[in-house]
């Protein structure tokens, strides 16, 4: 999709009517705020792709920023993986590399400015008290019996809890605003807890740590961001957003919010991916299986196929259900350009061409991508004994099943045609080795004018690889299992199955790490990043031939 087909939306609007009124300078200053908590997900790379997208279109610049606001669930490795993603999917914020935690001294002059206003005070409130009276939506909050401190007494605990005099939960600061507003997040909000934890960056330096909605939007204004996106969730915050600017007095951004990715048969709480990583439901977070960009890229999409996803699935205020089938033909139509073809036979079946020359061997012309002249062609040899896949033979053939039977005929791709005389079967009945004859004229077609309705893949015994097979399906049984009780009583039990006796033909001896293929006939693999080594192939499925979103977009 071409700069000038994108299609508009909300945020580019305000963004142009910004730049009309002249309210930030024709500045357009974006950043990217991840909690180093767990990986980046799918529902990430939409944001991602909004932030940076927008930065760019309009001649700006992105921030990449960490919450590390709090050090009790972030480590070092949540904040290499997180870049890694970000620069794997095509973007870099540059020098703008901020953190949170940077800004920890600042937040604790203007929380400071805030309690010499009368605009905070220190609450002994317990979490669970705080709770309590903060109301519901349909009652009001009541006041603490804390909110009416003297300022200097304020001041004093609040610096006291600095100091660390104070156990965790003890106490906290809070904004006093408003404890009967109908929106619930200005009833007088925490700023700082209590909490003696070790942080990455700044060790034990610190003992009380903002919250997020206090730390976020003055952040954005010490690094001058214009446009502050974020996902719909918190546009019931944003009036404590505004609130905490204005009342300090400082540069405003403005926060615009847009409806996140929702992915069927998906789950993207860092919470319940963290449960499955820790449970053990999967191997990793770079689980082939997992929503995450880590797991996305070993199982086999490609950064631009998720980019152009991000496109198409556009930026609205609506909530709604993107069908992974969509993602997937995304994948489709990259890896049709790019993916080279090759000869894979996933669960092997012997064929045996009785009236070819024992010893001998020929090779064939075979095309390397149809969809890309310039990948040329490759030799595929051909020899008396091969391998076909179980599902091209069948005793007795079903109706209407042209591939390989008793007495039945198929081209094998590239090379000859040939007829079934007969087959070996162990002591269960069970078929072991298929046996036919070719027709030595039929070599890249058929002088006589005969057709055959079936053509099935194959590699050379004698020159096939060996490789472990992984084929992936959805990791939950139904399209929304987050509506389920519990997510993991919809886990599907067949989303991993790992087939060991593959054979691959020989071109991909040197296939290296997270490179791409299509198996013909069967789908769109990637050698496996992790697992796979000279000597020992390991193949993902990253998707199916079949495209089951490009037959709804041309009915409809």
């Amino acid at each position: 999709m071409t700069e000038a087909t994108k299609p508009s939306n909300f945020i580019r609007e305000i963004i142009l009517e910004h730049n009309r009124t002249g309210r930030f300078g024709g500045k357009v200053v974006t950043r990217f705020p991840p909690e180093p908590n767990g990986y980046l997900h799918i529902g990430h790379a939409k944001a991602i792709s909004i932030d940076f997208g927008i930065a760019t279109e309009f001649g700006g610049r992105c921030h990449l920023r960490f919450d590390d606001t709090n050090p009790t669930k972030e480590s070092q490795e949540y904040v290499d993986a997180i870049m890694g993603d970000i620069r794997w999917l095509g973007f870099d914020w540059g020098e703008h590399l901020h953190h949170a935690s940077d800004y920890f001294e600042q937040l604790y002059q203007w929380a400071e400015q805030l309690v010499r206003s009368g605009k905070a005070y220190v609450d002994d409130l317990s979490g669970e008290e705080i709770r309590e009276y903060r109301g519901t939506l349909t009652e009001p909050g009541r006041p603490s019996p804390y909110r009416d401190r003297a300022v200097e007494e304020n001041l004093d605990l609040f610096r006291r809890m600095r100091a660390g005099e104070f156990d965790d939960g003890t106490r906290t600061l809070r904004a006093k605003i408003d404890m009967a507003s109908p929106n619930i997040n200005l009833r007088d909000p925490v700023m700082y807890r209590i909490r003696k934890a070790t942080h990455q960056r700044t060790g034990d330096a610190w003992c009380i740590y903002p919250m997020y909605d206090w730390a976020h939007g003055e952040s954005d204004s010490i690094e001058g961001v214009t446009h502050s996106m974020c996902s719909l969730e918190y546009e019931d915050h944003r009036p404590l957003y505004d609130w905490y600017l204005d009342a300090l007095g400082i540069f405003h951004p403005q926060q615009i919010e847009f409806a996140r990715l929702n992915l069927s048969h998906t789950v993207l709480s860092k919470r319940s991916l963290l449960e499955l990583v820790e449970q053990g439901h999967v191997t990793g977070w770079d689980d082939p299986r997992m929503p995450t960009l880590a797991g996305l890229r070993r199982r086999g999409y490609t950064a631009e196929a998720i980019r152009d996803f991000c496109e198409r699935i556009g930026v609205t205020k609506a909530a709604n259900l993107v069908e992974l089938a969509y993602l997937e033909h995304c994948l489709r139509e990259d890896l049709n350009r790019r993916a080279p073809r090759r000869l894979a036979v996933l669960r092997p079946l012997r064929l045996v061409v009785e009236n070819y020359p024992e010893g001998q061997v020929e090779e064939f012309e075979a095309i390397n991508n149809p969809e890309d002249p310039a990948a040329g062609t490759r030799k595929v040899p051909f020899s008396r004994a091969l391998y076909i896949e179980q599902d091209d033979f069948r005793d007795p053939a079903p109706p209407k099943y042209f591939r390989l039977s008793p007495g039945a005929e198929v081209r094998l791709r590239y090379a000859y045609i040939v007829k079934c005389t007969g087959v070996t079967r162990d002591a269960a009945g069970a078929v072991t080795e298929v046996r036919c004859t070719y027709d030595p004229d039929s070599r890249g077609g058929d002088s006589r004018g005969r057709k055959v309705k079936g053509t099935i893949h194959w590699v050379s015994a004698a020159h096939a690889l060996d490789a472990e097979v992984r084929l992936y399906d959805t990791l939950f049984t139904v399209p929304k299992p987050d509506d389920a009780e519990h997510w993991a009583s919809v886990l599907n039990p067949h989303s991993l199955e790992t087939l060991r006796g593959a054979k691959v033909e020989r071109a991909l001896a040197g296939a290296a790490p997270g490179s791409h293929v299509q198996f013909e006939r069967t789908g769109y693999f990637c050698v496996d990043a992790r697992d796979s080594a000279p000597g020992h192939l390991v193949f993902n499925r990253a998707v199916g031939l079949r495209d089951t979103w490009a037959k709804i977009e041309s009915k409809g």
